[in-house]
C-alpha cells in the first residue's frame, strides 16, 4: 500500500501524452491580495474537467489486463465518476459507477455520455462504500476509489509534479483537500515543500484526524463543495499526510468568493470544491506571507445556472454552519 515519489514518476510516463499539461496561470491581483507571489495549476481545464483524471487512469491502465476486460466500478458525486468512465472508455473496458442522488446534473450526465452505467444512492442515509464494494464484488469488477487507493494517489500526484516543472521556485503547495487523495500526491511530489490542505469549515475530517492521530469519521458535511463531502480520509492518503502535510478550512461563503474572484480576474470557471486553495489566500486562512506558492484549481465541473446562482445570490448563512454531530467515531 505504500506509495512513493517513484510511483508519481511512474503514473507521469503512463499519463504522458493522455493527460493535458494543463497551464499555470499568475495574477498581479492575486499576488497583491495575498502577500505572495500564487502560481495556479488550472486542472478545470484537465479531460473530464478535473485532475481526477490523473488519477482513475493511472489506476486502470495499471490494472492486469485480464480484470480491465472485465471492467471497473467507482463511487463518486461526480469528478471522479467522470474521470473513470472517460478512462474506462480511452482503455476500452467497462464502466460501472455508484452515483449519489443529488449529484449535480452536469456531472451526472457527463458520466453517462462518457458511456458509464450509473448506479444512483442517498449519501446521508446509505454506505458508499459498502455498497460499491458489493456491487464491484458482485460482476467482478476491479474497485477504483476516489481517493484510497494507491495508483489513484500517484496519479493525482502527477498535477503537482507538472506544477514543480513549471514553478521550481515554489517553496509551498495548496490544494483543495477531501478524501486526501490529491494533497497525499502533491506531498510525494513536492519533496520536502510545505503543503497545506484546503477542507470546508463543515467538514473537516482530515483536520481531526491529523489532530488526533487516527483516522475519525464525521456525519456526510453540509457544503456547497459537493465534491469534498467526504466523511473520513483514506487509509493510504492519511499514512502519507501524518506528519508531512498541514489542513486549514474555508467556509461556503469563501469559496463562493474565490469562485467570483477566479472568473472575474482570470476568466476561469472553477466549481466550489475546486477553488479552496485559492479561498483559502484571499481568506487569510493560511500564512503565505512573502512565498512563492502554487495553487491547485482542481476542477471546473460546475453548471452554468448553479454557477451563476451562486456567484449573484451568493449562500444563505444556515448553509454555512455544520451540521450537529454525534461526535467522533473511528471508522
Amino acid at each position: 500500500m505504500a506509495v512513493t515519489r517513484d510511483d508519481v514518476l511512474s503514473a507521469a510516463e503512463r499519463l504522458r501524452g493522455v493527460a493535458h499539461r494543463t497551464p499555470v496561470f499568475t495574477s498581479r491581483t492575486l499576488d497583491t491580495r495575498a502577500g505572495a507571489q500564487v502560481f495556479l495549476k488550472a486542472e478545470n481545464l484537465q479531460r473530464g474537467g478535473a485532475f481526477k483524471f490523473r488519477g482513475a487512469y493511472n489506476a486502470i491502465a495499471s490494472l492486469p489486463e485480464v480484470q480491465r476486460t472485465r471492467g471497473v466500478a467507482a463511487f463518486s458525486s461526480g469528478n471522479h465518476a467522470q474521470a473513470v468512465a472517460l478512462a474506462a472508455a480511452l482503455l476500452g473496458t467497462r464502466a460501472v459507477i455508484l452515483m449519489p442522488t443529488d449529484a449535480p446534473p452536469t456531472k451526472l450526465e457527463a458520466t453517462r455520455g462518457y458511456g458509464a452505467e450509473v448506479v444512483t444512492y442517498d449519501r446521508y442515509t446509505e454506505d458508499r462504500e459498502a455498497l460499491g464494494g458489493t456491487l464491484a464484488e458482485e460482476q467482478g469488477l476491479a474497485l477504483i476509489p476516489p481517493f484510497d487507493h494507491p495508483e489513484v494517489v500517484a496519479g493525482q500526484g502527477t498535477a503537482a509534479l507538472e506544477l514543480l516543472e513549471e514553478a521550481p521556485v515554489l517553496e509551498m503547495l495548496v490544494t483543495p483537500l477531501g478524501g486526501g487523495g490529491l494533497l497525499a500526491g502533491t506531498v510525494l511530489a513536492a519533496e520536502g515543500r510545505r503543503a497545506v490542505g484546503v477542507e470546508p469549515e463543515a467538514g473537516d475530517d482530515v483536520r481531526r484526524s491529523l489532530e488526533t492521530g487516527e483516522r475519525i469519521r464525521i456525519d456526510v458535511p453540509r457544503t456547497i463543495a459537493d465534491g469534498l463531502q467526504t466523511t473520513s480520509p483514506g487509509a493510504v492518503p492519511f499514512a502519507i499526510l501524518q506528519g508531512r502535510a498541514e489542513v486549514v478550512t474555508v467556509s461556503d461563503g469563501e469559496l463562493v468568493d474565490a469562485m467570483r474572484f477566479l472568473f472575474e480576474r482570470l476568466k476561469l470557471v472553477v466549481e466550489p470544491s475546486r477553488a479552496a486553495g485559492v479561498a483559502a489566500l484571499l481568506a487569510g486562512g493560511v500564512d503565505v506571507a512573502g512565498q512563492r506558492v502554487g495553487v491547485v484549481l482542481s476542477g471546473g465541473n460546475v453548471g452554468a445556472a448553479h454557477f451563476a446562482q451562486l456567484l449573484s445570490q451568493g449562500v444563505a448563512p444556515q448553509r454555512l454552519r455544520p451540521r450537529t454531530s454525534s461526535g467522533y467515531r473511528s471508522p
